[in-house]
């Protein structure tokens, strides 16, 4: 028996919006780890250093991190589904423009967008869960949304490396462009918008302090 407060058409569609946050959260894991194989052919590439390899991989995730709770309170004030669109949307340009990147700072500032719309995507697909299945599904349902980004982590090695072996670097960057194209057209139809009545506020100067005080660090 689903709760009152939850729109008994969008209980009804809860395993098809699930299947579209999987989809999108799937970038997101397959993205920590893809690029790993590829950084000796980056490094050749772009006669990069040690140093610069490491903010290739470093840049996506300490933006993810530094972003992610204020993107969650973005969501909740705007609309958890546009938050998610405009997630997936980025992560799919800034992929995109590998095709244009011809040097190791422009990977580096395609790694950071990518970890811009990784941000936005994380926080809304867990809220959007928690809004359309009743408390007695929620744990299978959060269940299966872990399980499927454990499955996009593990994919990544596997994936980067076949794609090196057939293609060249960029496509570790390109694959995550259909996938975000079919997640944005389904969302537009299998995702509900919701909001949260008493959202939280910004905590801007956190982000801002502790994406800088990490960056620091890993320059350090």
């Amino acid at each position: 028996m689903q709760p009152a407060l939850i729109d008994p058409a969008v209980h009804a569609g809860r395993w098809k919006t699930l299947g579209v946050l999987a989809l999108s959260l799937l970038i997101i894991g397959l993205d920590n780890t893809i690029l790993n194989v590829a950084l000796p052919t980056l490094q050749k590439e772009f006669d990069a250093s040690s140093s610069t390899l490491q903010w290739m991989v470093d840049s996506y995730l300490l933006v993810f991190a530094g972003l992610l709770l204020v993107f969650g309170t973005l969501g909740d004030r705007l609309g958890r589904k546009r938050a998610l669109q405009a997630g997936v949307t980025v992560f799919g340009l800034a992929s995109l423009g590998a095709l244009i990147a011809d040097s190791a700072g422009e990977v580096i500032l395609i790694r950071a967008l990518m970890g811009v719309g990784a941000a936005l995507i994380m926080p809304a697909t867990l809220s959007i869960i928690a809004n359309v299945f009743s408390p007695d599904e929620r744990g299978k349902a959060i269940g299966i949304w872990a399980a499927l980004a454990a499955i996009g982590i593990g994919l990544g090695p596997l994936a980067g490396g076949l794609l090196i072996e057939w293609f060249d670097w960029s496509a570790v960057f390109l694959i995550n462009v259909p996938v975000a194209l079919v997640a944005v057209l389904l969302g537009l139809r299998l995702v509900p918008e919701s909001r949260d009545p008493n959202p939280g506020s910004f905590d801007v100067a956190g982000a801002v302090l502790s994406t800088a005080g990490f960056s620091v660090l890993v320059y350090a």
